[in-house]
């Protein structure tokens, strides 16, 4: 039962065993429940009958059924409700942890509000079920044949008189599971795409005001919506009709009891206390049956949450070893790459990457050299050839590994919604507050934040909303100038700062790079002339590589990038 739970239910071990235990917990309360039928059963004997039973026999009775009532309904609630939660937050860690061993790739192929949706509302419907559906269902199925084996028992025909209308009655909702999944997960769907919506709109209110287009996107989400309603007006109507049937069968069933029992009592068969104690237990089994045909119905809403959850745990990860790298020299060989698996980005690319010397990346828009970092930062993994660290494979590498030896200071920066000083800490965490301040000065932010009313207090807002973008920028130079790596990655680090600022962290970063391996993009080429090595690509291939000079000879398109830079240098509004 254990396994059946983890697996059908994407559990941990220790939720699967506790919902074992709610399970055994709803069993008992069912068998308790059946002690008041009992007590009429006693009452019905000794009326009908002319038997005596005293007073004290029924005080006696009714206090133990108390009792027992007490004690497994408390059980129950401790099971269903402390435990149940405990494993929601489990859940949601284990999810949360997931999630952080995932490939970037994974993250740019869905939408975050996805992917959050996932962690609060799909958890959180799966906490519902753990908690009132499950273990219901479970302690049906253990009660269910228990009471059956009894009915039948003390009479045949009386105990399929229950038996199979109740049996008919709740097989007919497992029958529609497949109708009713598809169309769960129909509007599941809808839903995410509504909630990926909702939040592109919010994100791009800036341009949605600038374009005068708030008419067209309100129409569009209201359409949207009434799209979303239909759909699930659809599934409800579903589980409508199902639940109705399925109710249909509860009410013959009472009546083929009293049918069959006046039928037998007719011919002698059973006196008037069996039908009557049939009764009682049919209509006990019928508020059972019909509480745990809501409980499956639930429980069919949450498999496209449940696959959702599934999906993280299936995806492949990016393994390695953890190893120690003394040398930082960075050869690939023959590397090709695809961010969807048709488009080739990289096709064959060959260069190594110096220890103690700057490698810059020159080359059009879509030539591949962003691409290019990525790989080598292993936030993607390349689908041929190979990426050498240390004589090492790349990908025999643990993350954990490479990320200690690499500093990332990429165009479109990510701040965190919390104060400079910590967002300058990201870098390294054990960091002091006087080194985070020294690596402030050294990507000169420190005329900024000495303007802001609470200086490195300072909280930035959601992704430094806040700042302006070289502000921004500056505090991303100064995480890598904090964690000081070996390998040093700089993807355009100019594009948001002003001139005068440019020279300031160029000058900072001469002492920053030395004994590293540098790896940078510019479209300033201005900026990159005296570094040790250019790689020029072109069409995700190495067209040519060298120094400065050497390209202007033997690189057309070095030289047409020159030419380019120069007009745009040259352009007047």
């Amino acid at each position: 039962m254990k396994a059946f739970y983890k697996k059908r239910f994407a559990l941990t071990d220790e939720g699967a065993g506790n919902l074992v235990k709610a399970t055994w917990a709803s069993f008992l309360v069912y068998c308790a429940g059946m002690l008041p039928v009992l007590i009429l059963m006693f009452l019905a004997d000794d009326v009908l009958l002319n038997h005596t039973r005293s007073t004290g026999f029924y005080i006696g009775f009714c206090v133990a059924t108390l009792i027992a009532l007490y004690a497994s309904l408390s059980v129950e609630y401790d099971k269903l409700y402390s435990t149940t939660y405990e494993e929601s937050a489990n859940l949601r860690i284990r999810t949360a942890e997931d999630i952080s061993k995932l490939p970037l790739s994974y993250f740019s192929k869905h939408n975050l509000s996805d992917i959050s949706q996932t962690i609060m509302s799909d958890i959180e419907g799966i906490e519902h079920a753990m908690s009132h559906s499950i273990p219901k269902i479970g302690g049906m199925a253990l009660f269910f044949p228990l009471i059956s084996a009894m009915m039948l028992a003390g009479n045949v025909k009386m105990g399929l008189a229950v038996i199979v209308p109740s049996l008919l009655s709740f097989l007919f909702i497992p029958i529609s599971k497949r109708v009713q999944e598809r169309e769960h997960t129909k509007y599941y769907d809808i839903l995410r795409k509504n909630s990926e919506l909702f939040q592109e709109t919010i994100e791009m209110q800036q341009e949605i005001k600038s374009f005068n287009l708030a008419d067209d996107m309100r129409s569009h989400l209201y359409r949207k919506m009434d799209e979303s309603e239909k759909v699930h007006l659809k599934s409800e109507s579903l589980t409508l009709w199902v639940m109705s049937i399925s109710m249909l069968f509860s009410f013959v069933g009472l009546a083929v009891v009293i049918i069959s029992g006046i039928k037998l009592i007719a011919i002698g068969e059973i006196n008037t206390l069996y039908l009557i104690g049939y009764l009682l237990a049919a209509i006990k089994i019928k508020d059972v049956i019909d509480s745990s045909k809501e409980s499956m119905m639930e429980i069919f809403y949450l498999t496209p949450k449940i696959n959702r959850l599934n999906e993280f745990k299936e995806q492949p990860l990016q393994e390695g070893d953890d190893i120690e790298l003394k040398h930082v020299d960075i050869e690939l060989k023959d590397v090709r790459f695809a961010y969807d698996g048709d488009r080739p980005i990289l096709n064959g690319v060959s260069f190594t990457a110096n220890q103690g010397e700057v490698t810059a990346l020159v080359g059009a828009s879509g030539s591949g050299k962003t691409s290019i970092l990525r790989l080598i930062s292993r936030l993607y993994d390349y689908d041929g050839g190979h990426i050498l660290i240390d004589g090492k494979d790349m990908k025999g590498i643990s993350t954990k590994s490479l990320f200690e030896k690499t500093s990332i200071v990429f165009q479109d920066v990510t701040l965190f919604n919390t104060s400079i000083l910590e967002n300058i800490r990201i870098g390294r965490k054990d960091a002091s507050d006087e080194e985070v301040k020294r690596a402030a000065e050294l990507a000169h932010c420190t005329d900024f934040i000495e303007k802001l009313d609470r200086g490195y207090d300072t909280v930035v807002g959601e992704n430094g909303a806040e700042l302006s973008g070289g502000e921004r920028q500056r505090l991303s130079i100064a995480r890598a100038f904090l964690k000081d790596a070996p390998i040093l990655i700089l993807d355009e680090i100019a594009a948001s700062l002003d001139v005068d600022n440019e020279k300031k962290i160029q000058a900072s970063l001469n002492r920053l790079i030395k004994d590293k391996t540098v790896i940078i993009i510019s479209h300033r080429l201005k900026s990159i002339e005296n570094v040790d090595k250019i790689v020029v690509l072109n069409d995700g291939k190495v067209e040519s590589l060298g120094s400065h000079r050497d390209l202007l000879e033997h690189s057309a398109t070095y030289r047409n990038l020159i030419e380019k830079t120069k007009m745009a240098e040259a352009f007047v509004y």
